[in-house]
């Protein structure tokens, strides 16, 4: 879909959940085609075959000079699930989890990748950091967020601001590591940079500035998801910030160690 068999492989892969964005569909892939400049794929990952963003995707392949999968996630509806099985479908080292609603700056990518390039396993695109920022969205939900973001990196030394969001790049081998014992929302991205932290990967961030949808509606459940969310932040706070470390197992899918790391862990 959308490439050639002689065009170079892609070094990036975009894992895009999606849950009927028909209407946000189009400006996103020509985002992805004027903004991103690094050789990519784009998995585009849906729940149910009457998603109206599959005809779209359909539509919009042959123009575009990437390289457009569809993926049915198959491991259970729900957003964490289509990442789970947007990741498993992907093939290339560098793996970067984004939205289909145009929230995510996609300008902030070819930064995200420098830094993987230089050694970081794990690249968060942070909102709070300086040079972020957030454009609209519920209120509490952005408080929540930033207050988490910010006392996780006082708490812990976590080396980021903004460990909740999904837009993030991550090096294959963290993926590969550590199992994902969370069962539905966006909890994804703070299990995983809580474990990545905690088992020494290299972790950096990049500032980006977060704009709320303009069409379609928001999948996120605050109040059904937030006692996930405290789950991983207790763990940070509990193994860095009260130097019970070593007394709490990570769970990895194998022993090998971190391939690289920016900073000591400990």
């Amino acid at each position: 879909m959308g490439t050639s068999s002689a065009d170079p492989p892609p070094v990036l892969d975009f894992v895009v959940p999606v849950y009927n964005e028909r209407e946000n569909i189009e400006a996103f892939l020509r985002q992805v085609k004027t903004q991103v400049e690094i050789p990519c794929r784009v998995l585009i990952v849906y729940d149910f075959p009457e998603d109206n963003t599959i005809p779209e995707v359909t539509r919009l392949a042959s123009l575009m000079p990437f390289e457009i999968k569809l993926v049915e996630n198959t491991l259970g509806r729900g957003p964490l699930n289509a990442i789970r099985a947007g990741i498993t479908a992907s093939t290339s080292e560098a793996v970067i989890v984004t939205m289909a609603d145009c929230s995510d700056d996609l300008g902030d990518v070819s930064r995200m990748y420098a830094c993987y390039a230089q050694g970081a396993d794990l690249v968060c695109a942070s909102r709070y950091m300086r040079g972020g920022g957030q454009i609209g969205g519920p209120l509490i939900k952005g408080l929540l967020s930033r207050v988490a973001g910010i006392s996780l990196r006082l708490l812990t030394g976590l080396p980021t601001m903004d460990a909740t969001n999904n837009f993030k790049l991550y090096r294959r081998q963290v993926l590969e590591t550590f199992p994902v014992e969370s069962q539905k929302g966006f909890v994804f991205a703070l299990e995983v940079t809580v474990k990545a932290f905690l088992g020494g990967f290299a972790i950096t961030e990049v500032p980006t500035i977060w704009r709320d949808r303009t069409a379609g509606k928001s999948n996120f459940r605050l109040l059904q998801w937030l006692p996930l969310y405290w789950r991983w932040y207790w763990l940070a706070v509990r193994a860095r910030g009260f130097g019970l470390y070593r007394s709490i197992p990570i769970p990895r899918k194998s022993e090998s160690p971190p391939r690289s790391k920016l900073q000591d862990p400990m």
